[in-house]
């Protein structure tokens, strides 16, 4: 475990917006538009779909666009040219994304060991899946990164609030007091920065998301945990002749959460769920693979598997990632039976 007692008392004080001077703005917030000649009338309408700032109006299509109540296609050409002159969505050199990867923020996992593995913590700005059997230790690191996320910068936190979706009804406050006291923080303080929805649907699931953009468009959020992205999907649909509908929703849930992430430069964890691996071979011994096929696969920007190790140890692999090597790490967090 990484020991954080021996800094300074954290006293849990979220900064606001206009405190990260040297931040980057991460959007351009939706009512700008009105100083580009769009009314507010219509900027109105677009805030009712759920879209509250430039990048995430880029981020749609124009036929989603039209599909707006009162909005015409002459109105969202007009609505999206105003927002390209606000945002740039064409080439820039490597030396201007590379600026923008300085925006990244590593949010510690509350093992040295873990945070080593994933060469700083979990980041912004992507996807972070971890899959694994029942209680191997996902749900657990959830709730750690909702109290660690809210640590300071210099504390290797997120120094923002965390939006939690339960679709397996895991969630469990009691278990955020402990590790809110591990981190020298006020647990009261802490519950009272996740905002916590449970989800009964996949399409209840979707509406959640939508309804995150209101919220991250006005409060300092660095992380949203879906745990699992999966279980409803594999509820909803039955059966090979609904597959191919359940991965054509899937994808649109995870070019949503995709979009949120790269929108409002939060991190994103998720759960998923194993299944049996036929082609596995006779050679490995009950072998497993994460359930959603390849829509998932390409959607995760890294792939933690978990599994359980001696006693209440867990092992975490870097199972696929773009700029991590395959390596394994041991953690020590404190599990019980949910995870």
């Amino acid at each position: 475990m990484i020991d954080y007692r021996s800094e300074a008392e954290c006293q849990l004080q979220l900064v606001e917006r206009e405190d990260l001077e040297d931040e980057e703005d991460a959007f351009e917030a939706i009512d700008k538009l009105i100083s580009q000649g769009i009314n507010a009338g219509d900027i109105k309408k677009l805030q009712d779909a759920g879209i509250f700032t430039c990048n995430g109006l880029m981020m749609q299509t124009k036929k989603s666009l039209t599909s707006i109540k009162g909005l015409s296609e002459a109105k969202v050409d007009k609505i999206c040219e105003a927002a390209e002159k606000l945002v740039n969505y064409g080439y820039v050199t490597g030396s201007d994304v590379l600026l923008r990867r300085k925006s990244v923020v590593r949010i510690t996992t509350g093992s040295q060991a873990l945070d080593e593995l994933l060469g700083g913590g979990i980041e912004t700005l992507q996807i972070t899946e971890a899959f694994g059997e029942f209680r191997s230790g996902k749900t657990q690191l959830a709730h750690t990164l909702c109290v660690s996320t809210q640590l300071p910068l210099s504390m290797r936190g997120g120094n923002g609030k965390v939006a939690y979706i339960d679709t397996e009804g895991t969630f469990r406050p009691d278990r955020i007091i402990p590790i809110a006291e591990r981190f020298g923080m006020d647990a009261g303080a802490v519950l009272d920065n996740i905002i916590y929805a449970r989800a009964y649907t996949y399409e209840h699931q979707y509406n959640l998301l939508l309804g995150l953009a209101a919220k991250m468009s006005e409060e300092p959020f660095r992380l949203l945990i879906v745990d699992s992205v999966i279980a409803l999907f594999r509820v909803d649909f039955s059966g090979r002749g609904e597959l191919a509908e359940r991965q054509q929703k899937l994808a649109q849930m995870l070019s949503r959460i995709t979009k949120i992430a790269e929108e409002f430069n939060v991190a994103v964890y998720m759960t998923n769920q194993v299944i049996a691996d036929p082609g596995g071979g006779v050679f490995i011994s009950d072998p497993k693979k994460p359930a959603g096929g390849h829509v998932l696969a390409h959607a995760s920007t890294v792939r933690l598997m978990f599994r359980k190790g001696k006693g209440e140890q867990r092992v975490c692999k870097v199972f696929d990632a773009p700029n991590l090597p395959e390596a394994e790490a041991i953690s020590s967090f404190h599990f019980t039976s949910s995870d």
